[in-house]
């Protein structure tokens, strides 16, 4: 059984989709002006937002961009594209194997006790 509570594998097709969904809403979004046409550009961010949490799973980073974009003139910038490249940078940092320990300098003794 798969636990909805926790965020899927990130594949490179789930991070491509997520990205092209990001680039292509955010490109959409800068065609339409900055005033865009009323509930076009917010009917775009529900739908980004929708798509992200499906592909690479919800995060609180996706709660403010959802709300920045509802600002006239803000919604310019590719907030879409950054807060995905960054939940997906914050992911991979998460489920990414503990390094090990690095040796000891050649110099310093080591002591068991």
């Amino acid at each position: 059984m798969v636990n909805r509570l926790l965020p899927p594998v990130l594949t490179r097709s789930r991070i491509w989709i997520a990205c092209t969904v990001a680039v292509v809403a955010d490109g959409i979004q800068f065609l339409l002006g900055p005033l865009g046409w009323a509930g076009i550009d917010e009917s775009i961010d529900v739908v980004v937002m929708a798509v992200q949490a499906l592909t690479i799973g919800f995060h609180p980073l996706f709660l403010p961009t959802f709300v920045v974009e509802f600002i006239p003139g803000l919604d310019m910038f590719p907030t879409w594209t950054a807060c995905t490249l960054a939940v997906i940078a914050l992911r991979r940092k998460q489920h990414a194997p503990p390094s090990p320990p690095a040796p000891p300098h050649p110099n310093e003794k080591v002591i068991d006790i």
